[in-house]
């Protein structure tokens, strides 16, 4: 991201933002919640530390409240990583187990964090709603939740697009996880628009595992490994030949009761499965096991409670290709190590992607955030794996969304220490329009590319502090478009008073957003027209040049081409009419607008898409 240790940072104001963590909670005696060089709370704070039993807070670890279990206290781990990730303190020489190891540094390290566990581990919308009420409540200025349904609902049945409009209302800008369900098109989990939406990239530290068998052959594969064999070489089989009671198929995929303890023992299994193989391996006493990972994705590496790693197709084949020819295949699996990846960031594949099926004209996610093989702090109470893993850590290696998320709270929090005044809308739209341009980043040919996967780009959070120009958005205009898509019962379920909605509703491609899409019927021709307000934060007096990125199937046309402002927080309006002759079914034409004023370049991607055939209900 660009955000090291000697950035431009306005310590005394962040010292005075609260970041609100919703989660399963935190561990408070862990080194990036101590209070050391902190002094009180902000005055303006009215939260209190009702963590419950043996649950104490500090300078730093300001509140914590619980609406499950008996505690604040984190049992899982993950609110732990996420509220260090936002705001947790620089911890040196962290690491898990010597991998990644380093300076584990949150966002705003001076920022506080009040802690409201809603997750233990499930989560319930009631207690969702009461921490956001409460956060409000206690003055928190940034909102980070990594919990999502999992799939798309209308957000007037959504507790985390409610609480997020009232946070909004109140001042404060909630981040959100898109969700792990992708790369399926249309699986983002978080549509509000008064939300920052966030989809998981991977770092350029890529943590791999490496396997030697036969004579001096070498594969890499993905896990996150700990576990030393000391360079031994031991004998390797495969499922199929070490199970008396399956049939080949279930043997060979390693699947439950299929692996005969005698016959494993001191030895290396290969499965043909990732999921099922990993717990019927070290249940049955493997000394370790190298598994297929079918997704033929190095995202997903997981921590494996056994010296294991997961083989792309190619790499696995060959390995079995040996195996076959030798009556005595011998190999070993190295502990992981991590190398450097030139092609990061992408987005992770596991990443949810849009488009928004709730509201077509907002594009979600809105950006993207670190989210791949995230070192931070964690829970020593929680097992590490998901597979009765008995070791237990302070640091720990997470990847998802959840993950991404806090990231992009850290940046929102690291914006607002310089603008204590901005709008939640003017730091989303910071955030938005300065983000790193990424390339389309999906091999598949559906909608889940481009936009549809990292929003506006990766997170920058140097140049987020200085856009130039922002979107502002206000609570009537979130109104006005949710009177677009419902009616006025349900327009007030999310406002929770007595709004009303306008006789002349407008057009949804005229919510003032900072990204621009427009649902279109395909093969035919289209004319869409977005109309956009934009506010001048940056020079006085200042004029911005429209810079068009033409796509060759579509025209596209800005009126006016030029901004001229004589002061601050003065707003111009303009139009884009972007014009083609038709878009295929479950295809996208993507451009974009830049506005430069020679110092400032304010991105706003414009997407034309349209549905593939089975969504066209």
């Amino acid at each position: 991201m660009g955000f090291h240790e000697k950035i431009n940072r306005n310590a005394t104001v962040e010292s005075d933002i609260i970041v609100g963590v919703i989660d399963s909670g935190i561990w408070p005696e862990s080194e990036s919640f101590t209070d050391v060089g902190f002094g009180p709370a902000p005055k303006r704070w009215k939260g209190a530390c009702k963590g419950g039993k043996n649950f104490t807070c500090n300078n730093k670890l300001i509140g914590a409240r619980y609406y499950t279990a008996e505690s604040a206290r984190d049992g899982t781990g993950h609110g732990t990583h996420t509220a260090s990730t936002a705001a947790g303190n620089g911890v040196k020489d962290a690491s898990f187990y010597g991998l990644a190891q380093g300076t584990a540094r949150g966002g705003v390290p001076s920022a506080r964090i009040a802690a409201y566990k809603v997750c233990a581990p499930t989560c319930m919308a009631h207690d969702i709603l009461a921490a956001f009420d409460d956060a409000i409540n206690d003055g928190v200025d940034i909102i980070t939740i990594s919990i999502g349904l999992g799939f798309m609902a209308d957000v007037y049945g959504d507790a985390i697009s409610i609480g997020a409009f009232h946070a909004m209302e109140n001042g404060i800008l909630t981040t959100n996880s898109a969700g792990n369900n992708g790369p399926l098109d249309g699986t983002v989990s978080s549509p509000a628009p008064w939300i920052l939406t966030v989809a998981a990239s991977s770092i350029d530290r890529r943590i791999i595992d490496k396997v030697f068998f036969g004579i001096g052959t070498t594969v890499v594969g993905n896990s996150v490994n700990s576990f030393t064999l000391n360079g031994t070489s031991f004998p390797l089989v495969h499922g199929k030949d070490v199970s008396s009671n399956c049939t080949e198929e279930d043997a060979g995929n390693c699947k439950e009761g299929c692996l005969d303890s005698q016959l494993v023992k001191a030895k290396i299994v290969l499965c043909d499965r990732y999921t099922s193989a990993i717990p019927e391996a070290y249940k049955a006493g493997a000394l370790g096991s190298v598994l297929l990972n079918f997704y033929n994705d190095d995202d997903l590496s997981l921590i494996l409670p056994l010296a294991a790693t997961a083989l792309h197709p190619k790499e696995y084949s060959v390995m079995m290709s040996y195996m076959n020819s030798t009556r005595d295949p011998q190999g070993t699996i190295l502990k992981s190590e991590h190398i450097k990846d030139p092609a990061a960031p992408h987005v992770a594949f596991f990443s949810s992607r849009g488009p928004n099926l709730i509201l077509p004209e907002i594009i979600k996610p809105d950006i993207s955030a670190p989210g791949v093989q995230i070192l931070a702090a964690y829970s020593p109470d929680a097992s590490i794996s998901e597979f009765e893993d008995k070791r237990h850590v302070k640091y720990k290696i997470m990847s998802g969304t959840s993950m991404a998320c806090p990231h992009a709270a850290g940046v929102a929090a690291y914006v607002k220490s310089f603008h204590p005044d901005w709008s939640p809308a003017a730091i989303k739209s910071s955030l938005m329009t300065t983000a790193w341009p990424m390339n389309d980043t999906s091999t598949k040919s559906n909608i889940s590319t481009g936009e549809f996967a990292y929003g506006s780009g990766h997170i920058n959070p140097v140049k987020a502090i200085n856009p130039g120009l922002v979107y502002e958005t206000s609570k009537e205009d979130y109104i006005r478009l949710l009177c677009m898509k419902y009616d006025e019962d349900k327009v007030r379920l999310v406002s929770g008073d007595n709004s009303t909605c306008p006789t002349d509703k407008g057009s949804p491609l005229d919510h003032n957003y900072p990204s621009m899409a427009a649902k279109v019927t395909p093969m035919n021709p289209f004319t869409v027209k977005f109309h956009r307000r934009i506010k001048n934060v940056g020079l006085a007096n200042s004029s911005y040049k429209a810079t068009i990125f033409q796509d060759s199937k579509v025209e596209i046309k800005v009126v006016p081409e030029i901004l001229s402002f004589k002061s601050l927080n003065e707003e111009k309006a303009f139009d884009v009419t972007v014009a083609g002759s038709g878009v295929p079914f479950g295809t996208q034409v993507s451009t974009k607008l830049v506005w430069f004023d020679g110092t400032h370049s304010v991105r706003s991607p414009i997407v034309v898409y349209t549905a593939a055939m089975q969504m066209e209900d």
